[in-house]
């Protein structure tokens, strides 16, 4: 996918809505539209790459972004524990293909919810 066709990019470009949680110069978060885990927010470099892999090969700042923003909203959104993965490659899940972030959990702070 192009980046002009990126749902991901057009979020980041604020051109269709999404719940955003939390933003950073480099990065944008918002709540995952089809969550697998009561808490489950969603963390992208506001640049496209289309995987993990090419975003830390090219970016580095962007990188650090994203995981500085994840970092705050876990202490943020998470009660005690919280996971923290990228999905690279349709193989491992990947349905996007923009770099991004899914923070979990089971146990939300309640106000998170």
């Amino acid at each position: 996918m192009t980046e002009n066709g990126c749902i991901f990019c057009r979020i980041a470009r604020k051109e269709i809505p999404a719940k955003l949680v939390g933003e950073n110069d480099l990065a944008l978060a918002f709540w995952d539209v089809s969550p697998r885990q009561p808490l489950h927010i969603l963390v992208i470099p506001k640049l496209h790459y289309a995987n993990v892999a090419e975003l830390t090969l090219n970016d580095e700042k962007s990188l650090v972004s994203v995981m500085k923003l994840a970092s705050e909203l876990a202490l943020e959104h998470a009660e005690e524990s919280f996971r923290f993965s990228f999905n690279t490659g349709a193989g491992a899940g990947q349905t996007v293909f923009h770099a991004h972030a899914h923070l979990t959990s089971q146990t939300p702070r309640s106000e998170s919810a």
